[in-house]
């Protein structure tokens, strides 16, 4: 089977407490479905956990206004442990988490009456996009931007949707490219700007100078879930005057407080696999056939890009349409690139939680 990326399927995202977390989400963001809900251990990522096997919970959940989800993910075992340096602008790893909305300007307004902190005003893209900075509870900070697309019109009147793709601190654009381009399929380049830029006031670390490259992908991802998950942006960003970046995630846990991974909803993983060893960008993490979490199953890997970011990979083989009845949809035999028929995708938003 080819190669096919789906789409983003979800940001992971590490908390202190999952159910505070998530209830802010869904207040601000509207990424209400959940998916699954599950605790238990994490066997295959010892590599990135010390060598020890820990316990976590973890909750998928997703906006049917579309785009990816969030797995909010809680260590049960030890601490989540916060990075001990001030993460600034340039950092290398998943700086920000996009997030879609089909009227920026509503989203603010939403946001702002919900006394979210709103980090600085509406600004501008390089390419005349209206956008805005917000930081959780926890301090993530997520880019609210525009994107008219829609899987399904909701009552939220926030007018956000799910994960619109990511913001990378990255040492090379050039290096980058190879995995997110080339590999990745983000291979039309929005913009490509270096400059200082006002639009990052109020976040750590704006007051430099920076390389801005904003990536898309040329051509509709397609797979079951890709109606769903539609278009996404990657955003990669290189400091060019600082000599003291750092990666986001150093000396700590894949799992630990912030975001953890970018996660691709992928088809055809034999051939994905030959494809990242060969450019460079072996697994780390397989997980080798289906791998069971209880309400869906499916094959994983990890990749780290070339500055040590976490790309997960999920091809998904079982996920629940409606739980209380018992009612799974199983992919494996599936045509590789088919969607799933449109009242099966919005029959998910069944698994709504206030």
């Amino acid at each position: 089977m080819e190669k096919i990326i789906c789409g983003i399927q979800q940001m992971g995202i590490g908390v202190p407490n999952v159910q505070e977390i998530w209830s802010w989400y869904r207040k601000n963001f509207g990424v209400d479905v959940r998916i699954f809900e599950e605790a238990a251990e994490a066997p295959l990522m010892t590599r990135y956990t010390g060598g020890v096997v820990h316990s976590r919970t973890a909750t998928l959940a997703l906006s049917m206004e579309g785009g990816g989800g969030f797995e909010i993910w809680q260590f049960t075992s030890r601490p989540t442990e916060k990075a001990n340096f001030s993460i600034q602008l340039g950092d290398y790893g998943l700086f920000a988490c996009r997030i879609k909305s089909k009227d920026v300007k509503a989203s603010y307004a939403f946001m702002k009456k919900n006394g979210a902190e709103l980090l600085g005003d509406i600004k501008t893209t390089p390419h005349g996009e209206p956008h805005f900075f917000a930081q959780d509870p926890n301090g993530n900070i997520f880019n609210v931007v525009e994107e008219k697309t829609t899987f399904q019109h909701t009552k939220f009147l926030g007018k956000t949707g799910g994960v619109a793709g990511a913001l990378i601190g990255v040492s090379n654009i050039e290096n980058s490219m190879k995995l997110y381009s080339d590999i990745l399929g983000y291979s039309k380049v929005e913009y490509d700007v270096t400059d200082t830029f006002d639009c990052f006031e109020g976040i750590e670390g704006a007051n430099h100078k920076f390389r801005r490259v904003l990536l898309s992908h040329p051509e509709l991802r397609k797979g079951p879930f890709a109606p769903l998950l539609g278009p996404t942006k990657i955003e990669l960003i290189q400091a060019i005057d600082r000599t003291d970046c750092k990666k986001i995630f150093e000396n700590r846990f894949w799992g630990d407080w912030g975001f953890i991974h970018l996660c691709f909803d992928v088809q055809g993983m034999d051939a994905l696999e030959k494809e990242c060893k060969e450019k460079g960008f072996p697994f780390t993490v397989d997980s080798g056939k289906t791998f069971d979490m209880g309400e869906a199953g499916g094959r994983f890997s990890y990749i780290e890009d070339p500055d040590g970011a976490w790309i997960e990979f999920v091809e998904t083989h079982k996920v629940p349409v409606m739980k209380k009845l018992g009612w799974y949809v199983h992919l494996k035999n599936r045509k590789p690139g088919k969607a799933l028929p449109m009242w099966m995708l919005k029959a998910m938003g069944m698994n709504r939680v206030k």
